[in-house]
């Protein structure tokens, strides 16, 4: 069995194989732009986890006083609100946002 440049390790593949560009140029920029939305998803992970637990503390709340955990017309402003922004991808990703910030039934 013959082996190819994309059999190799990642670690001693080199960075055109690495991003499937053709040119160091390319794969330089490649690699700056993938280092930028590593730490852009990093933000987001951690905004989200801070987002779920404002969450708790409003339905807590919203419980404490007698209400129900979920306020669905607010849940349809969000919905609306990521609609707008993004287009209809963006009600997906308010969906799956509030599923993760509604916790634990």
């Amino acid at each position: 069995m013959s082996s190819t440049s994309t059999d190799r390790p990642a670690a001693v593949r080199t960075a055109t194989e690495e991003t499937g560009a053709h040119t160091a140029e390319a794969a330089s920029l490649i690699g700056d732009a993938r280092s930028r939305i590593d730490a852009l998803d990093g933000r987001i992970i951690g905004l989200v986890q801070e987002r779920m637990a404002v969450s708790s503390v409003i339905q807590e709340a919203r419980i404490t006083s007698g209400g129900r955990r979920v306020n669905l017309s607010r849940e349809m402003e969000i919905l609306g609100q990521y609609r707008d922004a993004l287009g209809k991808p963006g009600t997906s990703l308010a969906m799956t946002l509030l599923e993760l910030c509604r916790g634990r039934v």
